[in-house]
């Protein structure tokens, strides 16, 4: 199936619902599909193999992207935080192509011989095109995008029409929203999570309210005004909106779901949104690039029995992603292949019809079993459900010994004066690598760094003890929160050590 028919679907079943929010636009289903059409006519006019889109996001995502797919054409959205010199690359990098681009983005990509039409532009040529709608193949690629590049190179992504399509009516009923339902999104256009809420919410015929630059004020704001019933975070997002509610409590009558994920959440920040939030369903999402999105899902129900037990295997649930979505199947392995057994910590697989394994240049990498190695150590309790502790990639070799980073972490943000950690290893003569914690203080918190290290100590086998501490004003991070550890490795290299 096409990404194209789940426009059309929604279209046809009905083409009065407001389907998109953003800024001073409001676009009906209809609207949208119309809009496709001509934008297709656009594409097919002015030539190329993919659409590359680099801008904010809002609603120029679903109309470029199902522009692009109705005329069979990949999407790709670029990260527009890179560099001049960044996008550039990534554009050369891509077969062919024609770029829409936000009018404060089309001098920093613009170059000789390049394809460039602005955003306002494009959506006024499609409202008068003649419209050109080809459906692509199931199997062609819908949408390609590049990977974070935290610890190499962005690899581009292709994701098929079945790899999205097959996400999309796995895990989401057609037209299941209630009238009135709308969704947040407030994620980046060129994020997976930001392609899979345009289809999502479309497919179940949700409104999506857009908010293309975050502020946790706005997004307070747009809740209320819009009568928003559910929305998508990233860590650092909920946090901002955790602060701010502390500062101003606002009442959201209308928030039932709110889901965060794209990395790593600390549990005392869990813990504090739950009960800032009473009311509100906490929904913790993990999936990959690779895998079109969601993968493994910890319900509102898993949130609220991990609170109230005083069982530990439940409680110990809060901190996992809960357990794969229909269709996901789930392995961990040994670094010899072996499937591991409950609470045995490996290399995480995945194996779905939504997965896709495959990247331009390389081809895929699924085995021939059609598993994908994701790199990121995991272990699956006696009920199934799945935690994660870090990209293989990050673990520290001290003196022999595999330390994985997020085991330390998850018990040094847990002290009162901690706000953020990363803890990552350094080089050392002796023992290897160095265990060094990386620590963001509570604002007006002063912890010394022989307290962390006894903290630590007391919880952890002293193996696990940080050798240094490092206090920093804040963490270099992507924009969904993943600490980008190589630049954090560098910075550590400057800073005095406790």
């Amino acid at each position: 199936m096409s990404i194209s028919l789940l426009l059309e679907m929604a279209s046809s079943a009905n083409p009065d619902l407001t389907a998109v929010v953003s800024d001073g636009m409001r676009l009906t289903t209809d609207d949208l599909s119309v809009l496709a059409d001509g934008g297709a006519g656009v594409v097919s006019s002015l030539g190329g193999a993919t659409v590359v889109y680099v801008g904010t996001g809002g609603a120029a995502l679903p109309i470029v992207m199902f522009s692009a797919a109705r005329a069979a054409r990949a999407f790709c959205p670029l990260n527009y935080r890179l560099s001049q010199t960044g996008l550039g690359e990534l554009i050369e990098r891509l077969p062919d192509p024609l770029v829409v681009a936000d009018a404060e983005y089309v001098d920093v990509i613009a170059s000789p011989g390049r394809r460039i039409i602005e955003t306002g532009e494009f959506i006024a040529a499609a409202r008068d095109a003649t419209p050109a709608v080809e459906f692509a193949d199931p199997d062609d690629v819908g949408v390609v995008l590049f990977t974070s590049g935290t610890s190499a190179q962005p690899k581009a992504v292709e994701l098929t029409h079945n790899n999205l399509t097959s996400y999309v009516t796995g895990t989401v009923e057609f037209a299941s929203a209630v009238e009135g339902d709308a969704a947040l999104v407030c994620v980046p256009p060129y994020h997976i999570a930001g392609v899979g809420a345009v289809l999502s919410n479309l497919y179940a015929g949700r409104k999506a309210v857009y908010l293309r630059n975050f502020d946790p004020q706005a997004w307070l704001d747009l809740v209320v005004h819009e009568g928003v019933t559910t929305a998508t975070v990233v860590p650092t997002m909920l946090d901002r909106i955790v602060g701010t509610l502390q500062e101003r409590p606002t009442e959201l009558p209308t928030l039932r779901n709110l889901a965060y994920g794209g990395s790593k959440v600390p549990l005392p920040l869990v813990r504090k949104a739950l009960t800032l939030l009473p009311g509100v369903g906490f929904v913790n999402a993990y999936g990959l690039t690779e895998t079109s999105s969601t993968i493994a899902v910890l319900t509102p129900e898993d949130h609220t029995a991990a609170i109230e037990t005083s069982d530990p295997r439940v409680a110990r649930r809060l901190g996992s992603v809960g357990r794969p979505v229909p269709g996901i199947e789930v392995q961990i392995r040994a670094e010899d292949g072996t499937v591991l057994g409950v609470d045995e910590v490996g290399e995480l697989f995945v194996r779905g019809e939504q997965v896709s394994g495959r990247y331009s240049g390389i081809g895929s990498v699924l085995d021939t079993d059609g598993w994908f190695a994701t790199r990121d150590t995991a272990c699956i309790d006696d009920e199934g459900y799945l935690f994660i502790g870090g990209r293989s990639d990050d673990t520290i070799i001290r003196g022999g010994e595999n330390i994985a980073p997020a085991e330390i972490e998850d018990v040094l943000v847990e002290h009162p004066d901690v706000h953020q950690v990363a803890v990552v290893g350094a080089e050392d003569p002796h023992w290897g690598q160095l265990i060094v914690a990386a620590v963001v203080p509570v604002a007006g918190a002063a912890p010394n760094g022989e307290e962390l290290r006894q903290f630590a100590r007391a919880r952890l086998r002293g193996s696990r003890t940080p050798d240094r501490v490092v206090f920093l004003g804040g963490l270099p991070t992507t924009s969904t929160g993943k600490v980008l550890r190589r630049t954090l490795i560098e910075q550590l290299a400057l800073e005095p050590a406790e």
